[in-house]
């Protein structure tokens, strides 16, 4: 059920992969300088480069692979991966990343005997290296990942495949249908799909997943980090002033913000001369932010000035800067921990939304834009649940946050409510990882 052999591709199918298979083979060269070139802004992205190809040592066989393409895949694989060592102690753990932010996320989740590599470029020959020196005993891909060669040479080698956290939004699936021929064997070939949602599970099937079920998300199963939080609330508190958050911002987003800060100057004195803090998605992009927050004529500070994570208040001069910028990793919690309210990247834009259930754990409440087609069915109960207001413009959603700061009430209850939805849907980690277990045990 849910894997179906190499002779049911059509000729069809196996001729829109083998065009594929020679279009990638033809761009390896531009696929390296970009990866070489990236790496000057990135230097993790040009380490190992070998392994984009399929090379690397050789690796006792038997590990159970997970792939994370980026940052945020990566946090959510941490959460199944905790629950399957919890379920299969000793198990050794096969970590692939397509991005640096991802591969560096992905160091902390590595024990003795596990191995971190680049997923190899979706050609034939680097597939077949990487499974040659790898040989897991089942793959899992995180969220959305799904590659022809990959696929096919799993399939070849007898590996079976999980799509894990599985989403498949509408607008994906239209796009899907243009690439059926070369698409389609690829989600027939996964053995199993955990779905988020319902109607993830249904679009998944319309793509040719024959087994899907339904488990939730596992970013419900992430937990604060606890002493970044309460580092947050702290440096919140010496403050003495409240803190409008735009969380995991997207490109177009801060150029909106600082125009909408600057033009709301007469209801932030009324809110009582709050602080502005933007933290990015994408570290390359900091610099260009701080930029622009100059260029505005408003006063910033960088997280990256202030020293070590563990210190107990930032400088002096910080406190009466005009903007915050959030350019260091792995701190969200603290980010959140020092903000009132927030306003959520990534949904002003059509990008999708970033991750609202991080913002919910951290009791933190939310205004979002329009496009949530990411975390759809999140959105909706986050909305239900009163944790998360809707908005249509990025201006609108600051004049409602500054609104939200003179009502300590009403933004206790929607902090309340936020910490309530996101423990309400936990348990995504114990559904996913037994059927990926089940299929070792067959």
């Amino acid at each position: 059920m849910g894997h179906s052999p190499l002779s049911s591709d059509s000729f069809k199918e196996r001729l829109a992969r083998a065009v594929f298979s020679t279009v990638l083979r033809l761009a390896t060269p531009a696929y390296l300088a970009r990866v070489l070139l990236r790496g000057r802004v990135e230097p993790l992205y040009a380490v190992h480069p070998g392994e984009r190809f399929g090379f690397g040592e050789a690796i006792a066989p038997g590990a159970i692979w997970v792939h994370a393409v980026s940052l945020g895949e990566t946090r959510a694989a941490a959460a199944l991966i905790e629950r399957l060592r919890q379920e299969r102690p000793g198990m050794r753990l096969l970590l692939t990343h397509t991005t640096a932010t991802g591969r560096e996320a992905g160091r902390a989740l590595l024990r003795d005997g596990d191995t971190q590599r680049w997923l190899p470029f979706d050609t034939p020959g680097a597939v077949r290296r990487f499974l040659k020196r790898t040989r897991p005993s089942v793959g899992v891909l995180m969220e959305t990942e799904i590659w022809p060669n990959v696929q096919h040479e799993t399939r070849k080698a007898g590996v079976p495949m999980v799509l894990a956290n599985a989403r498949l939004s509408a607008r994906s699936l239209r796009r899907g249908e243009k690439f059926k021929a070369l698409l389609a064997p690829a989600a027939r070939s996964l053995r199993l799909a955990l779905a988020q949602t319902a109607a993830d599970a249904d679009r998944l099937r319309q793509a040719g997943v024959e087994d899907v079920r339904v488990c939730g998300n596992l970013k419900f199963d992430l937990q604060p980090d606890d002493a970044l939080l309460a580092r947050g609330r702290a440096w919140r508190a010496g403050l003495n002033r409240p803190v409008v958050m735009l969380a995991v911002s997207r490109e177009g987003e801060e150029a909106a913000m600082l125009a909408a800060w600057k033009a709301a100057s007469q209801a932030r004195a009324q809110a009582g001369s709050p602080l502005l803090l933007i933290v990015p998605r994408h570290p390359q992009r900091f610099d260009e932010i701080a930029a622009m927050v100059t260029e505005a004529g408003l006063t910033l500070a960088r997280r990256s000035a202030f020293g070590t994570s563990d210190i107990a208040t930032p400088p002096l001069s910080a406190g009466v800067a005009d903007v915050w910028l959030g350019d260091s990793m792995r701190e969200m919690a603290l980010y959140y921990g020092l903000a009132d309210v927030a306003l959520l990247g990534g949904s002003f834009e059509k990008l999708g939304g970033q991750n609202l259930i991080e913002t919910a754990a951290c009791g933190v409440p939310l205004f979002m834009g329009p496009h949530t087609f990411n975390f759809a069915e999140a959105a909706e109960l986050s909305l239900q649940a009163g944790a998360a207001r809707r908005v249509e413009t990025l201006t609108q959603g600051l004049a409602e946050a500054l609104v939200l700061l003179t009502k300590a009430d009403e933004r206790d209850a929607m902090a309340a409510a936020a910490t309530a939805f996101a423990a309400a849907h936990r348990g995504a980690a114990a559904r996913m990882a037994a059927p990926i277990l089940d299929l070792l045990a067959r």
